[in-house]
């Protein structure tokens, strides 16, 4: 029997790349992800089994020094994001009260960046993204076009766009001609 653990994970988009001018869009790779919902007291020995601090405020987000991401998505709601590690197994040395969630295979990425990133975005999504209200490392759960995603700011004129599996050739599509349009 093969080993199942040495298999690469295959994501919905793989070599699609799209853009247009001042604009790329590209699948991001492989990413362990986990919605952990937590009360206030169990952040501090949550965190410190993830080697992060939590983020506590709306629309922010922190990376610790081995890249695992936490994305703020309400009161007691986080994403975890991490493309080498499970964040599951550290999560199962904690000895506070919370509930975590494999959404791995449920979600999948898009890396949209270029000066034209902003723009493309916003041409499906209501959210004010200019960058007083949107800055590098904010997120937030937002709509793109007819579907729910998440939104994560990573630099100047870079985002990475999570969406459902289901919902990647939809996500691809739009953004691709919203690209073509706002580059126009």
């Amino acid at each position: 029997m093969a080993d199942k653990s040495l298999l690469p994970r295959l994501g919905p988009l793989d070599d699609q790349v799209a853009g247009a001018t001042g604009v790329a869009i590209a699948p991001a790779g492989p990413a362990f992800r986990t919605i952990l919902r937590a009360r206030a007291e169990a952040l501090s020995d949550i965190g410190s089994v993830l080697d992060i601090d939590l983020p506590r405020k709306p629309k922010s987000s922190a990376t610790n020094k081995n890249g695992l991401m936490a994305l703020w998505l309400g009161p007691d709601e986080w994403l975890i994001i991490d493309e080498k590690v499970d964040p599951m197994a550290s999560l199962g040395k904690s000895k506070a009260l919370f509930s975590a969630v494999d959404i791995s295979h449920r979600n999948t990425a898009l890396d949209v960046a270029g000066r034209g990133a902003r723009a493309t975005l916003e041409a499906g999504c209501p959210q004010d993204l200019s960058d007083a209200a949107f800055p590098v490392h904010a997120c937030s759960r937002t709509v793109l076009g007819k579907i729910e995603v998440v939104i994560l700011r990573t630099g100047a004129n870079a985002y990475r766009v999570e969406c459902w599996r289901s919902f990647a050739d939809y996500t691809f599509s739009f953004l691709e001609d919203a690209a073509k349009d706002c580059m126009a």
